[in-house]
């Protein structure tokens, strides 16, 4: 019997979904490398690889097979060739550009572990599905309103989440998409250099986001009364923001976000609150040219910076702060932590803090592979993001699941895993 790949599920999963991968018809503690690859959107090349020993009986099944040294990972780690894809191109980031089509992952099995791949004995190929079937993608062009809004099968009304990213801009869909999968409607909303936005990040005036909070609230999709609100890293602190100022709020959640405004000037009526000074002599580069920003931003208790300090004690909201301690973007344990003794001190609720060790900056949806360093926009250079592979890994599953049960408790008054037709 030749060897082959057994995938389940076998020909299509969504991306955040375990995918459970076996190769049989091996010989008895047969040596084999299996070795994943995935081009991008772009084309550019992720790989990973592993070395493993077949059992007595020529099967080899990664839930109960340990990975040997000398690969991408070690130990058991079904998941490992998954999670540990790394770019052939330095400082390059894996993000999906278009969810309406899966990512192609590519399986092959070749005999023995030398540092050149043997002989090919089995390949397979497998689809990382970023929208469940029936799951509607919605662009939205309403008044300034730049954005998609995906909407889960079946009759609404769902409960409302507005989904921001960071300094990258654009209009990043794919955690919006994933999370819709889960019985949400979300708006993933972009805020500048998309379209017709402002192209740079020099100002943001609240009332944009408050047209993208009002059209949730009035939706037919969208059960009320309030919304939810998802942001990470610059994302994070707009999503403080609307939840101080705006109205129809009732829980936020914030992946390494910050509690000082970064990076621009923000408005809103007659309130300014200016951007959390910067001392680009904290910045440390190393001889690999990478550069450590974690200590750039300035002290927003101190001085002038703490005009830059959101008055997050005016939110009428819930809060979640999901925390990378390994995170070298910024200080995001500091921040959440300052962000609770403020809402505290104010007699607001404890905001809800999960803090990962060994986590980086961008915590994603499960299975995509760390970022361990890329290009910063705002410093034009390329930076550490933080974290230790496999430990992010595991933050990202449960960060995941902590998010949706927080917006389930919230916004539904249930927990998750109990509400109607999920």
């Amino acid at each position: 019997m030749a060897p082959s790949i057994r995938l389940s599920p076998a020909a299509r999963s969504l991306f955040d979904e375990p995918l459970a991968i076996a190769v049989q018809g091996l010989g008895p503690r047969q040596q084999v490398t299996l070795r994943t690859s995935l081009r991008d959107e772009t084309g550019q090349l992720f790989q990973a690889s592993a070395r493993y020993q077949a059992g007595d009986d020529g099967e080899l099944d990664l839930a109960r097979c340990p990975a040997l040294p000398g690969g991408s990972f070690s130990g058991l780690e079904p998941m490992g060739l998954l999670w540990a894809l790394q770019p052939q191109k330095p400082f390059w980031r894996l993000v999906k550009r278009d969810v309406q089509s899966p990512f192609l992952l590519q399986l092959e099995v070749f005999e023995g572990h030398g540092e050149r791949p043997g002989r090919l004995l089995a390949q397979a190929q497998h689809e990382r599905a970023f929208l469940r079937d029936g799951v509607r993608r919605v662009p939205v062009r309403e008044g300034r309103i730049r954005a998609t809004l995906f909407l889960p099968p079946g009759n609404g009304p769902f409960p409302g989440i507005i989904d921001l990213y960071g300094t990258g801009g654009g209009l990043p869909e794919y955690r919006a998409c994933l999370l819709a999968n889960y019985g949400f409607a979300v708006l993933a909303l972009a805020f500048y250099s998309y379209e017709d936005l402002p192209k740079e990040m020099k100002e943001f005036h609240l009332e944009y986001f408050e047209e993208a909070v009002n059209y949730m609230l009035q939706h037919s999709q969208v059960k009320g009364p309030g919304i939810g609100l998802l942001g990470h890293s610059k994302g994070g602190d707009l999503c403080v923001s609307m939840a101080s100022f705006l109205k129809g709020i009732t829980a936020t959640a914030l992946i390494n976000g910050s509690v000082a405004n970064v990076g621009a000037v923000l408005r809103y009526k007659d309130i300014t609150i200016p951007p959390l000074g910067i001392n680009p002599k904290r910045v440390k580069v190393g001889k690999s040219g990478i550069a450590d920003i974690i200590d750039a931003l300035n002290n927003p208790l101190e001085g002038p910076d703490r005009q830059s300090f959101i008055p997050l004690e005016k939110a009428e909201c819930c809060f979640l702060f999901i925390v990378g301690q390994d995170d070298h973007n910024w200080k995001s344990e500091f921040f959440a932590v300052e962000g609770s003794k403020r809402l505290q001190a104010h007699g607001k609720e404890k905001p809800e803090i999960v803090c990962y060790p060994g986590a980086g900056h961008y915590i994603e949806p499960p299975f995509f592979p760390m970022c361990a360093a890329s290009m910063h926009l705002l410093f034009g250079k390329p930076v550490m993001w933080g974290g230790e592979p496999k430990a992010h890994c595991k933050a990202q599953i449960d960060a995941w699941q902590q998010i949706q049960a927080f917006f389930h408790k919230h916004l539904t008054g249930k927990p998750s895993g109990t509400s109607s037709k999920l």
